[in-house]
């Protein structure tokens, strides 16, 4: 783990437009945090820390209008909904339910993964891992239930894991690599803050700061990586009336987009503040 961490949390379509939003304002305030060290993506910060890592920052906008189009919307099935929440909740460890929730998330699909890989690597526009960046992206295991983190040295195609890391269950189908199956690094923690353990500097930008379980909560996970500085942004109360309930709604990408311009450029100080390359 490098000096700094970015932290990138889930939050669907709306999250990754104003994760991206962020990036803007504080880049257009002076602060650029795609210099941090280690870039950890969780679902949709998956998405946005590897089109911040691999495309020009001038298209940072581009990105989830990109991921408008509607055979990337994921449709929730109630009766696969109704089936996967008695998992949620059940007795057992956190891993046990989520090996339970991914049983259920792969029976909810026919198998269309792979068609869904190839449509968000032509939304995308990338190819390979970035040069000389450690980007870490999050996912669970259906078979298991663990925690499986890819990188660059994992040999994995970095848009399959992307993917992997964006499958919600029961909306979108598991992934599958080298024989297994994968779905959101979320059902673990919506922003797996506790990854960038060793970080001395932390940014973490969390569109869904909520969790099912209390040790996986962002504030317990500050509480065990224990940086010496650190920013938490959520969105706040426009941003939130901006980006709706609809996480999955690709019509709110432009208002979300501009809320997180906002939030970037109001928290500038505060990054620049802490922020290493602003020293």
């Amino acid at each position: 783990m490098g000096k700094s961490a970015l932290v990138l949390g889930g939050g669907g379509i709306t999250g990754v437009a104003w994760e991206m939003g962020v990036i803007k304002g504080l880049y257009e305030a002076g602060v650029d945090v795609r210099s941090a060290d280690t870039v950890i993506g969780t679902s949709a910060g998956s998405v946005v820390g590897t089109l911040v890592l691999c495309r020009d920052l001038d298209e940072l906008n581009s990105g989830p209008e990109r991921l408008n189009d509607k055979e990337l919307g994921g449709n929730f099935s109630p009766g696969a909904l109704l089936r996967a929440v008695p998992q949620m909740v059940s007795t057992g460890g956190p891993i046990e339910r989520r090996r339970r929730i991914g049983k259920v998330a792969m029976a909810a699909h026919e198998r269309k993964g792979p068609d869904r890989v190839e449509l968000l690597r032509e939304r995308l526009e990338v190819t390979d891992w970035p040069k000389g960046r450690d980007l870490k992206v999050t996912t669970v295991c259906c078979e298991t239930g663990e925690l499986v983190v890819f990188d660059s040295t994992s040999g994995v195609d970095l848009v399959r894991a992307v993917a992997a890391s964006c499958a919600v269950p029961m909306v979108w189908p598991p992934v599958e690599i080298d024989g297994l199956h994968y779905i959101d690094g979320g059902v673990r923690s919506p922003t797996n803050i506790d990854l960038a353990k060793g970080a001395e500097t932390l940014l973490v930008l969390s569109p869904l700061p909520v969790s099912t379980t209390r040790y996986h909560s962002v504030r317990e996970q500050l509480h065990r990586v224990n940086p010496k500085k650190r920013v938490v942004l959520t969105p706040d109360a426009d941003a939130r009336k901006a980006m709706g309930y609809r996480v999955l709604d690709p019509s709110r990408s432009p208002q979300a987009i501009a809320a997180g311009e906002r939030q970037g450029a109001e928290a500038a100080a505060r990054v620049a503040a802490m922020w290493p390359s602003s020293a």
